[in-house]
């Protein structure tokens, strides 16, 4: 809902190649240019914003906190340089990475220092705080437009007083005890580095998302049903999400 307000037939929205689903459905709705950057590519980034010209104005740099299939982060620090250089917007899913990164559990906008060079963060209660619903945060005059021009948002039923509720539980536990974001990250990292030596061939980098990555459909099939008969459930990830 958030894009499908923000960009429209006049504009262009530049988003990382290993984006979420969701995002590429998003940006349909609202009619932008959509132009895919290699995955972490900060050059490549540059590189079509320079080709862009004049309408880096009217652009909107879209990236991941943790991506959901490899659990990989986004280089943000220098996103948001390429970003202020040439004058775009830039927004943050921070769907994954809510209550994992930064001091106070806010994400990797914080963890990186550049809250103040992020003009959009989105993302959702249903993660990290074990609620439902999702949201936008922003200093920038353009989010009232989404009360007023987005089809979803308007749409959308509210969010009940108990989930309200129950999430504003959640981000005080969140803040309160930051040794629970601790924890965590040793159960991350003690995984990633078990199955690492396993010989499993995982993502580029330890997070709360551990991505196996097999061969073909069937070894997956195979591994995630053994799992299972052994009490142990995986989310298992078969094309058309992934390749082929």
């Amino acid at each position: 809902s958030v894009l499908a307000a923000l960009a429209g037939p006049e504009d262009v929205i530049l988003l990382d190649a290993d984006c979420h689903a969701s995002i590429y459905d998003g940006c349909r709705l609202g009619g932008a240019d959509v132009i895919r950057f290699r995955h972490n590519d900060v050059n490549d980034l540059e590189k079509r914003l320079k080709r862009l010209g004049e309408r880096t104005e009217n652009a909107l740099i879209l990236v991941e906190g943790i991506y959901s299939m490899l659990g990989d982060r986004a280089p943000l620090a220098d996103i948001a340089a390429v970003k202020n250089k040439y004058g775009a917007y830039l927004l943050v899913d921070e769907a994954h990475s809510v209550g994992v990164l930064g001091e106070n559990g806010r994400g990797l906008a914080e963890e990186a220092g550049v809250e103040d060079s992020v003009d959009f963060i989105v993302g959702t209660f249903s993660k990290s705080l074990g609620a439902i619903g999702g949201y936008c945060a922003s200093n920038h005059p353009e989010l009232e437009l989404i009360r007023y021009a987005s089809r979803p948002y308007i749409f959308t039923a509210s969010p009940s007083p108990s989930i309200i509720a129950s999430t504003r539980a959640a981000l005080a536990v969140m803040r309160a005890r930051p040794e629970l974001r601790q924890k965590l990250w040793d159960n991350a990292r003690r995984l990633y580095q078990g199955l690492q030596e396993m010989g499993f061939v995982l993502g580029p980098e330890p997070s709360p998302i551990v991505s196996i990555r097999l061969g073909n459909k069937a070894e997956a099939l195979s591994l995630w049903t053994g799992l299972l008969e052994h009490g142990v459930y995986v989310n298992i990830v078969l094309p058309p999400a992934t390749p082929d």
